[in-house]
């Protein structure tokens, strides 16, 4: 008798998969590739049409099928807020709170529901998302709270804060993230880096202007002397509500250009801008997993990330940690942090090394694994 794992992997399927879209995909692969004897994986999905049922199986060599909802994404969210147990059944692993929650006899039954919540942002910082993303994120996870089997967390952060909002009990499990499959080197690194206007020397950072992305004070950090005026170059949209990066630039009297959107980039560019870096620059205020730490880990370049206790985690010493409180004073530690890393080449070697071996944690099959295991223990 085969037991099937049901993984719903519509978020891959969305306008802007996002950072759920590549989690989603990139666990789903290892759990297809690690699936214990006699167990497969299959995957839920929206209403979507016949082209997008195509790509999702091709992306996902292996999926044992792939139910179709008779309802359209919008809808079946709808559905799934309010407990109908819509293309519901069986063992299901959500890599987001987009799951049936419903209340169901995980023995009698055989239905055994696990959700992930990447984040406290909801709670803590409900204005980067819209009203109703927040209110969702919100009324799912109260759901989680009545009806999941167990809660995947990225990080002991993340389940130490999600503990102030909703008590979960010992049904939450710690499994984080790794460097996607697809961050590699385009064939032609120099002819790409051309086509890129990238300098020889430059920060980097990736975030939106949104005040939790910490980008507004890296910018102000540019006008101190520790950085070298070197440029900055910002993986993501140029601008965040009614501000863009050239007038935050500006306003802190940094020289035009200097401050260069480089917007959503290919992964093959992602790992090139990565590896050609300078300082990989991270000053998010608040993060559940900080994925671009561990990226630029990989890539081979000096970190330089706030102390948001995730970061930390991830980050484990390999990485300048810089104090995020007293704003006033936050670009002056940030600078002195950069200017720190270029002015001392044996320490920014230590850095690269202690990157590279911490980045040998994270591992998509690793994940993977520890997912089959928690659907065994239930």
């Amino acid at each position: 008798m085969t037991t099937t794992l049901r993984v719903i992997v519509d978020q891959m399927a969305g306008r802007v998969p996002g950072g759920i879209g590549r989690y989603t995909e990139e666990l789903t692969r290892q759990l297809i590739a690690t699936a214990p004897r006699d167990c497969d994986v299959e995957g839920i999905v929206s209403a979507v049409s016949p082209s997008v049922v195509d790509d999702l199986t091709r992306r996902l060599p292996g999926l044992a099928g792939l139910s179709r909802s008779r309802l359209p994404r919008r809808e079946l969210a709808a559905a799934w807020r309010l407990g109908l147990p819509a293309a519901a059944g069986g063992m299901i692993h959500a890599p987001s709170l987009l799951a049936p929650l419903y209340g169901h006899d995980p023995v009698n039954d055989a239905t055994q529901v696990v959700v992930t919540i990447h984040d406290v942002v909801p709670w803590t910082h409900p204005e980067t998302l819209s009203s109703h993303g927040a209110r969702w994120h919100r009324a799912m996870a109260r759901r989680a709270r009545r009806h999941a089997d167990a809660v995947v967390v990225p990080t002991h952060a993340v389940a130490e804060q999600l503990a102030e909002y909703l008590d979960f009990g010992d049904r939450v499990r710690v499994i984080g993230g790794a460097v996607g499959s697809t961050i590699v080197l385009p064939p032609d690194p120099d002819a790409r880096a051309a086509d890129l206007d990238l300098p020889a020397d430059f920060l980097l950072s990736v975030g939106t202007l949104e005040p939790r992305k910490g980008i507004a004070p890296l910018i102000r950090a540019l006008a101190r002397p520790e950085t070298r005026d070197l440029p900055l170059l910002v993986v993501g949209p140029q601008g965040w509500g009614d501000l863009d990066l050239a007038q935050v630039a500006d306003d802190a009297g940094i020289a035009p250009g200097r401050v260069r959107s480089l917007g959503f980039l290919s992964d093959t560019d992602l790992a090139l801008v990565l590896q050609r870096a300078t300082v990989f620059v991270y000053p998010s205020l608040a993060e559940g997993f900080g994925l671009p730490i561990i990226e630029a880990f990989s890539a081979g370049t000096p970190v330089v990330h706030s102390d948001a206790p995730a970061l930390v985690e991830v980050g484990a010493s390999a990485g300048v940690v810089v104090e995020r409180h007293d704003a006033e004073g936050y670009p002056e530690r940030l600078a002195d942090a950069i200017g720190r890393l270029l002015d001392d080449r044996d320490l920014r070697e230590r850095y690269i090394t202690a990157g590279s071996d911490r980045v040998r944690a994270f591992s998509w099959r690793d994940s993977a694994e520890r997912v089959w295991q928690l659907h065994a223990d239930l």
